[in-house]
């Protein structure tokens, strides 16, 4: 008789020692590691202009795009929620994009760090 979504009765195969020092070996060569999901695109320049009126805009590149989210990195320090403009050139012409901070770090990598460069998430309209 087949169960389709029940678990197995018994002792499951997939148990995990956790203080298994073989295990433990494999974690701790894993310490400090970090995902880092910009690709591999080149950055794209742009300005990022800071609330609904501002007038001057502060330089950045654009790391990643997907549909309703920007990645930008800027030395600029912009709180989570703030409204953003980001300019681009892009295909011969001005690009311009609406959206939100929705989340921000410092940069991971060491060019990043010793720019005092920020990551934000930027969700767009």
């Amino acid at each position: 008789m087949n169960h389709f979504g029940k678990p197995p009765s018994g002792p499951s195969a997939n148990t995990v020692d956790w203080s298994d020092p073989k295990l433990q070996s494999l974690l701790s060569k894993t310490e400090g590691w970090s995902l880092d999901n910009r690709g591999v695109s080149d950055p794209i320049p742009c300005e990022l202009h800071v609330g609904w009126g501002a007038g001057t805009g502060r330089p950045g590149s654009l790391v990643h795009e997907q549909p309703g989210v920007l990645v930008v990195v800027s030395q600029a320090i912009i709180p989570k929620g703030e409204q953003v403009r980001v300019d681009r050139f892009q295909h011969g012409g001005l690009r311009s994009t609406w959206g939100a901070v929705v989340d921000s770090r410092e940069g991971r990598r060491e060019e990043d760090r010793s720019r005092g460069l920020q990551v934000y998430w930027v969700h767009t309209r």
